[in-house]
């Protein structure tokens, strides 16, 4: 006699994990501005910490291409010193790089507590329905990714979307439509930006 539900062993019933390869992508170098960039900041570095350099190494790439394909990750390998399953092992642990094409602007709503409790699950709702995507996905247009992420740090101005490297703050579930035509007709100057960096003007 046991006390255990019975268990039905199936290979079938099991989670197999299953890793997404990137599209391999063409050839990749970066441009010469973005190497005097990379050789600038990897002087920061000891030369047996090259690999320190590998999120800035990342960011140049991305910016290059607007996302990182097995090329580009084999590249930045070999400008820091280390294998390509380590450049990897960051680009699939950090939610800020793509390995495939996202669209202009990508709108990553938190999703935390303070968030959450001032709508953001209703924010990322009506930016989906409007667009009509997923979160993770791209609208038809190419012009829009809904990411939805974990605390972006301000917590004081929920709900808050980071839109590419910008922000906007306390965007209100009843805004968001006036907020995506704003951003699609004027682009990043509608953004808020961080509080905090107009009180230090």
């Amino acid at each position: 006699m046991s006390f255990h539900p019975p268990m039905d062993y199936a290979p079938a019933k099991f989670h197999k994990s299953a890793r997404h390869l990137p599209e391999d992508g063409r050839e990749f170098v970066y441009t010469p501005e973005n190497q005097a960039r990379f050789d600038e900041n990897v002087k920061r570095y000891p030369p047996d910490q090259r690999k320190s350099a590998i999120l800035f190494a990342l960011y140049l790439a991305q910016g290059q291409d607007g996302y990182l394909t097995a090329a580009a990750m084999r590249y930045v390998a070999s400008q820091i010193g280390c294998s390509a399953a380590e450049v990897e092992d960051v680009v699939s642990y950090y939610t800020m790089f793509f390995t495939r094409p996202v669209g202009t602007y990508v709108l990553n709503v938190c999703r935390t507590l303070s968030c959450a409790l001032r709508g953001a699950e209703r924010v990322s709702r009506e930016i989906a329905d409007t667009l009509g995507i997923k979160p993770g996905e791209t609208d038809a247009s190419g012009t829009f990714t809904l990411v939805e992420v974990e605390c972006l740090g301000a917590c004081d101005r929920a709900p808050l979307v980071m839109v590419n490297d910008d922000w906007h703050e306390c965007l209100k579930p009843e805004d968001v439509r006036r907020f995506l035509d704003e951003l699609r007709a004027r682009g990043p100057a509608v953004l808020t930006g961080c509080h905090l960096d107009k009180e230090k003007a």
